[in-house]
């Protein structure tokens, strides 16, 4: 493979195809200025799409949600980023993990655009048409993919600062569709095989913290995968294992202000950020941690 130029496109799936000396070699783009939630008015369990939601049917304290919810959006205030809001639909009840059902970012030319997502359970499905719309009425142009499966912002993540998409698939998106992604704005993708069935969108196990760092579970990607995610990052964190599954902390947000936003109950991984010069904003999200998300999840980035 070639040398990624700043406006190229390319997959890139293995280290040795990763051929640029930095990351700033590859284009800048501007960084999202805001974040939207979907209320958490019908979350609730119903099935059990992931392993965190077994033993979990029912189980969800709508009045305590509501309070982790809003403690979400003040962190998201105070690191910055402005937050707006769409409602959830009634019969959506995973609705409120809105980084799922499209795909955000700016085109070469720094237009906005929103993919829609092709969820693979039907009840989430439902969720696509009214997040498009939002965006629509938001003045984002509109690009659809072909591949069969695709879940927008849980398993593609933008690299912080600059036109790169890391594309994580293997248990809710199929590897395809980063080829189509990636022309839509005209940037190269490293995919990612997810592994475990645990860490099933590539935002519940890599945070791109910024254009240097990434917080990482190891266990869930295979060895190409580490050796791509640790010849671009010039320092990765390692998130330990309990508090990677039990506390969802790699389902952290990163912004512009230097703030990670961290789910609470992983102590050891704010000390690893705390350590490397990161302000951390511990928010509880135990609620929506039964089904399987957290605060990473609880957001779809504006621009």
């Amino acid at each position: 493979m070639p040398p990624i130029r700043p406006h190229g496109t390319g997959i890139i799936d293995l280290p040795n195809q990763w051929r640029v000396a930095a990351i700033d070699q590859v284009a800048p783009m501007r960084l999202p200025t805001g974040a939207l939630m979907c209320t958490p008015d019908h979350f609730d369990i119903i099935d059990v799409k992931n392993p965190h939601m077994a033993g979990n049917l029912g189980a969800i304290d709508r009045s305590r949600a509501r309070r982790q919810w809003e403690s979400l959006g003040s962190a998201f205030g105070h690191a910055c980023l402005r937050v707006d809001v769409i409602p959830s639909i009634l019969g959506c009840e995973d609705m409120v993990f809105c980084a799922n059902p499209v795909f955000t970012g700016l085109d070469v030319d720094g237009h906005r655009v929103c993919v829609p997502a092709r969820m693979r359970h039907d009840s989430r499905q439902r969720e696509t048409p009214a997040l498009v719309a939002w965006f629509q009425n938001a003045g984002y142009s509109v690009h659809t993919v072909a591949t069969s499966l695709f879940e927008g912002g849980g398993d593609a993540v933008w690299h912080p600062g600059r036109r790169l998409i890391w594309g994580g698939y293997g248990h809710r998106t199929d590897p395809a569709v980063y080829e189509e992604l990636g022309p839509i704005f005209q940037a190269p993708v490293i995919r990612l095989k997810l592994m475990s069935e645990h860490f099933y969108h590539l935002d519940t196990c890599l945070c791109a913290v910024d254009e240097n760092t990434a917080l990482i579970n190891p266990a869930s990607f295979d060895e190409s995968g580490l050796g791509l995610i640790r010849s671009v990052f010039k320092r990765v964190i390692e998130c330990p294992a309990d508090e990677a599954i039990g506390a969802l902390a790699c389902n952290a947000v990163a912004t512009a202000s230097g703030a990670v936003i961290l789910p609470a109950g992983a102590p050891r991984t704010a000390g690893l950020l705390t350590k490397a010069g990161y302000s951390v904003i511990e928010v509880d999200t135990s609620e929506f941690q039964k089904s399987g998300g957290s605060c990473y999840c609880m957001k779809m980035w504006l621009w």
